[in-house]
């Protein structure tokens, strides 16, 4: 049976790849930028942002859950680092102080789903609500300029011709892929989502994991938030809307169980970068931005309709 599931997820990962290059080979017949080295490093600038997202909203899926509020963080992140910057602070004061507000944001979430006993859902869903009221009134809803080259350099900067959020998309890949296929934690993590009751029987302390992925989610949303008002040079309090769904959208196209307990971070990576091929293509054939969102809808639908026919329906 353990066979049969590795020889399943071997084969989905495979078909994704090739998902991926029929879209590349179409792209570059039908269109002379789309193999351009400025529309690739546009693509990887794009895939950063849902990419490092998707890492943390993995973790979160793998435990049976789901986080709404990621988009939220994002904005939080932006107005707090923009405020202390437009105020005469550090860089690094600015990007530490954000980094404590998501933290504190993501052990919100983990004490209401672990402790309290919320759907993680509702849970989100409501820190999710707070979380963007907050960034509205903190910021009066104006963004903050931001114009300390320091600080610019997380989202426009360059390290050996690299763009610095590429390496911060690998770096959060790496770390990811260490902590779910090296630690203990990683195990604890599909122990949680695939059997909670067994898990909490053989010890695990579930309710500590499960705050601690939406913790890390939060982190990943931190990071999200720095990269994209350092990019824009400014913190705006409407930052990051809708991001959670690209990020539930790669992770669910990667194989990851909705229910809980299936899934890799390989797939994830293999899944936003399938989104962002996607989303760069229906760009560059003029495709309206509405329309996308339906085809990125259509996705999820199928990503978990295939995800309930091969690995069946939890009760």
């Amino acid at each position: 049976m353990a066979q049969k599931k590795d020889m399943g997820k071997i084969l989905r990962q495979f078909g994704l790849v090739f998902v991926a290059l029929i879209i590349i080979i179409f792209m570059s017949i039908t269109s002379d930028v789309f193999l351009t080295s400025q529309n690739i490093i546009n693509i990887l600038r794009q895939i950063s942002i849902n990419g490092i997202l998707a890492v943390g909203m993995t973790f979160v899926i793998l435990t049976g859950g789901i986080d709404l509020s990621v988009g939220s963080v994002v904005a939080i992140t932006g107005v707090i680092a923009g405020s202390l910057l437009k105020d005469g602070h550090n860089w690094f004061i600015a990007c530490l102080a954000a980094l404590v507000i998501s933290v504190i944001c993501g052990i919100i979430n983990g004490w209401l789903i672990a402790y309290i006993g919320f759907q993680p859902f509702i849970a989100t869903l409501s820190t999710m609500t707070i979380g963007r009221g907050f960034a509205q009134v903190y910021s009066d809803g104006k963004p903050y300029a931001i114009s300390d080259p320091a600080f610019k350099t997380i989202g426009q900067g360059t390290f050996l011709g690299i763009p610095v959020p590429i390496i911060l998309l690998v770096i959060f890949c790496i770390i990811g892929l260490v902590i779910l296929m090296m630690t203990t934690f990683g195990r604890y993590v599909f122990a949680i989502g695939g059997n909670m009751s067994a898990a909490k029987l053989s010890g695990v302390r579930t309710q500590r994991i499960q705050t601690m992925v939406y913790v890390f989610s939060s982190i990943c949303a931190w990071m999200v938030g720095l990269i994209l008002a350092a990019r824009i040079s400014s913190g705006q309090p409407t930052a990051g809307e809708s991001y959670e769904m690209d990020a539930i959208a790669a992770t669910a196209i990667g194989g990851t169980s909705m229910n809980g307990g299936i899934g890799s971070l390989t797939g994830t990576i293999i899944g936003f970068v399938i989104l962002g091929l996607l989303q760069n293509s229906m760009n560059l054939m003029n495709i309206n931005s509405f329309w996308q969102q339906i085809v990125k809808g259509i996705l999820i639908i199928v990503a978990v309709f295939l995800d309930m026919r091969t690995k069946g329906k939890k009760n």
